[in-house]
């Protein structure tokens, strides 16, 4: 019985902690947000690529639009996304239209 309920308690402890850390992951991963704004040279269904002033952004833009980019994004478009890279992709968490009005949400 001793070992039952201390396996019950150690279980519930890692649930907090595991909570804890997930909590803690989803915070530090929003600290580290950037911003970037360019024209779209190609759409595909869950991504774009970005040209901006200085650089050329392969984008994920799955968590934003879902696999429906293509209706919401055009080439020529010109853009603001906030994300963060991850490896050598950019991950949009916002997509902003150049008059400044939320894509796909």
């Amino acid at each position: 019985m001793k070992k039952l309920a201390v396996g019950l308690v150690l279980l519930g402890g890692l649930g907090v902690i595991l909570g804890v850390g997930l909590a803690t992951g989803s915070v530090r991963s929003r600290q580290q947000e950037t911003t970037f704004t360019g024209n779209v040279q190609q759409v595909w269904e869950d991504g774009l690529r970005l040209e901006t002033s200085d650089r050329i952004l392969r984008v994920d833009t799955w968590e934003v639009c879902g696999d429906n980019t293509v209706q919401y994004v055009a080439e020529g478009d010109i853009v603001t996304l906030t994300g963060e890279f991850e490896g050598n992709e950019f991950d949009a968490f916002s997509l902003t239209s150049a008059n400044d009005e939320q894509v796909c949400r």
